[in-house]
């Protein structure tokens, strides 16, 4: 048995890792923390009469792979910690996914204290990056938007069927994405009949996805990308806009896609048929709900003719694949477990 360390898991993102492992067949949880101490049911009641008690930080043990579910700068000290005592590190937070330092720094706001460990990290997109996971000591997962965004967009960039300098995306979140820290976007009597746009320009998963399609591209890639908090709990839809370089229609990015993603379990192309004659031509397309509580991207697109536009619609939970089933995911890659392993539960339905 794999013995793993959950760090941080009175937030969601611990308590999902808690939740999917488990049930995890090959893997014993050895300890889960928080400094509060106290019962894991006090923050997640999903999970009473489970026996998880959780242990300040400084009464960890030694374990096998530790996941990080903390602030930036704890993470940084804490992976340090992790990977001296020779655990595997799967940090779920932000502080590694950035290649270079200088954009790091500005995208933060703050010095880097442990650059080489985020020179040593490899980002954690399994569909990208399977055989740099699998030799990982540390892995730094991505962030919701970033992953449903470079899902989405890969197979175009990859084989250069769009224009690189205008790539456009509306990533609609759940509050989930939010944390269980309590601010006024999230609150129920604020959000609960609203949409609340925030950080229109310079989000910091812009960062993460040029960085990640401009490695695909072989060039700089521009992504023009906006967020938005909607009323639902967990789930991101990333709307993303491609203008082609060349004629194609929809059978035949579809097809790419298919193939693109043929030996990726976790990413389902959503290639239902239009529906003749439908004025409200929905049945194609993607939806959150689909893939909630799962390690599942579902992607989707049309196709614009008349303007040359992909119209790419990508969902997942952001708690799951875009979060801590993800992480969950690399984990079985870097500790030679079969990819799938404990993750094979579809999204729930209704």
């Amino acid at each position: 048995m794999i013995t793993a360390g959950i760090v941080g898991a009175s937030g969601y993102m611990g308590g999902e890792v808690v939740r999917v492992l488990m049930d995890h067949p090959a893997v014993e949880i050895a300890w889960a923390t928080s400094r509060s101490g106290g019962c894991i049911e006090a923050f997640h009641p999903n999970l009473y009469d489970s026996d998880i008690a959780l242990i300040h930080p400084d009464r960890v043990t030694d374990c096998d792979v530790v996941f990080l579910a903390l602030p930036t700068n704890a993470s940084i000290r804490e992976s340090a910690r992790f990977l001296a005592m020779g655990a595997r590190v799967i940090d779920l937070g932000s502080a590694f996914r950035l290649r270079d330092r200088a954009t790091w720094e500005e995208v933060y706001g703050q010095k880097h204290g442990q650059w080489a460990l985020a020179q040593q990290a490899v980002y954690g997109i399994s569909e990208l990056h399977r055989a740099e996971i699998e030799n990982a000591a540390l892995v730094a997962n991505p962030g919701c938007f970033s992953s449903a965004a470079i899902l989405a967009l890969a197979p175009l960039v990859a084989e250069g069927l769009v224009e690189t300098e205008r790539l456009v995306v509306t990533g609609l979140s759940g509050t989930a994405g939010a944390g269980a820290e309590l601010s006024r976007a999230a609150h129920h009597p604020e959000i609960g009949n609203n949409l609340v746009p925030y950080n229109v320009v310079g989000h910091r998963h812009s960062a993460e996805m040029e960085q990640e399609l401009s490695l695909l591209a072989g060039q700089e890639v521009s992504v023009h990308f906006t967020p938005v908090y909607v009323p639902i709990v967990r789930g991101i839809l990333a709307v993303c806009h491609a203008f082609v370089v060349e004629d194609t229609d929809r059978d035949a990015l579809l097809e790419r896609y298919r193939a693109y993603y043929r030996q990726a379990p976790f990413v389902k192309v959503h290639d239902l048929p239009k529906e003749t004659g439908a004025a409200w031509q929905y049945k194609p397309y993607p939806w959150v709900s689909a893939v909630a509580g799962s390690n599942y991207c579902f992607i989707g697109l049309d196709f614009d003719v008349e303007r040359g536009r992909i119209c790419v619609l990508s969902v997942l939970d952001s708690l799951g694949k875009g979060g801590a089933q993800a992480g969950i995911e690399n984990m079985n890659l870097m500790c030679g477990l079969e990819r799938s392993s404990g993750l094979q539960r579809r999204g729930l339905h209704p």
